[in-house]
């Protein structure tokens, strides 16, 4: 998955102190020109050798940019990587002017494996971070500019008092299977991402996991469940998700009733005929595989 980047290892501990040194990878976003919903991330992309290189701290030396502006988001190793925050379209076009980086959608990044793979990790991360310094930048309930908290990663509203700390949003995957046939639902959305997938939904207020995952299914395809048990669990910086993957076994009547409003496909499929993901970066894709390979008996 996107997140295994062995033996390298995220090191995601606040340090509000923490100043770029000269080869410090900076990430900088942009909303996506095309009016899709994702961002654009200035790197520069080799599709020759399929490797991204980011932009470092030096390079941004001669421009009317604060130290200030350079937030520091993690590590990877020892190799720092910080967010370039409150930057306008213009002062960005100044700062790439005549360099080799030009924004590419975490979209395209997506769409074919790229090296270092703990780049990839770091950016769909720094994604998350970046959406959330952006969407906090003053507080919600008396509209003044928050500051940056000096102990923890949090916004804090210098006068109301407000807190608030990054956003993590919990959703299902769900492998729904039927033990007779060794077969898995696998679905399409209707919109978005156009490979094969499974049953998944955000848990909403109020519900535990295992009842999130009853509804989603009971919603998307129709069909009751039982024996739910959890397979793992996935960061997903990309739309700031933590993934949390269950099996379950269908109840009763086996017929699906496709949501025509969330879905275009959905149908049982059995192991052997099960068409995967192109990549091997999502929990979706993960859980099919371990059902294509090994079956239902391979999720009990």
């Amino acid at each position: 998955m996107i997140q295994d980047i062995a033996p390298h290892k995220l090191h995601n501990e606040y340090d509000p102190g923490k100043r770029p040194g000269a080869d410090s990878k900076i990430f900088v976003f942009r909303d996506n020109q095309s009016g899709r919903g994702d961002k654009e991330l200035a790197l520069f992309l080799d599709d020759e050798k399929k490797c991204v290189e980011l932009p470092k701290y030096c390079e941004f030396s001669g421009q009317k940019i604060s130290e200030e502006n350079f937030i520091y988001l993690f590590s990877v190793d020892d190799e720092s990587f910080f967010l370039l925050e409150n930057v306008d379209e213009k002062t960005l076009s100044e700062i790439f002017k005549g360099k080799r980086y030009s924004f590419c959608s975490l979209r395209e990044l997506r769409n074919e494996y790229y090296n270092p793979k703990e780049y990839i990790y770091a950016a769909f991360t720094a994604n998350q971070l970046a959406e959330w310094y952006s969407v906090t930048r003053f507080c919600g309930k008396c509209g003044a500019e928050n500051e940056n908290d000096k102990l923890e990663r949090a916004r804090t509203c210098p006068k109301c008092g407000n807190k608030i700390y990054p956003r993590i949003n919990p959703a299902v995957i769900i492998g729904v299977t039927d033990k007779e046939t060794d077969s898995i639902i696998l679905t399409k959305y209707r919109v978005g991402y156009g490979h094969n997938a499974l049953v998944a939904g955000f848990t909403e207020i109020g519900e535990t996991l295992e009842e999130c995952v009853a509804r989603e299914v009971m919603e998307e395809v129709g069909l009751k469940v039982e024996n739910v048990r959890y397979y793992k669990s996935q960061p997903w910086g990309i739309a700031s998700d933590i993934l949390v993957g269950f099996y379950c076994d269908v109840v009763g009547n086996k017929e699906i009733k496709m949501d025509k409003g969330e879905l275009k496909y959905a149908e049982w499929v059995k192991r052997e005929d099960i068409v995967l993901q192109p990549l091997e970066y999502s929990l979706t894709n993960e859980m099919m595989t371990v059902f294509k390979e090994k079956g239902y008996k391979g999720t009990v």
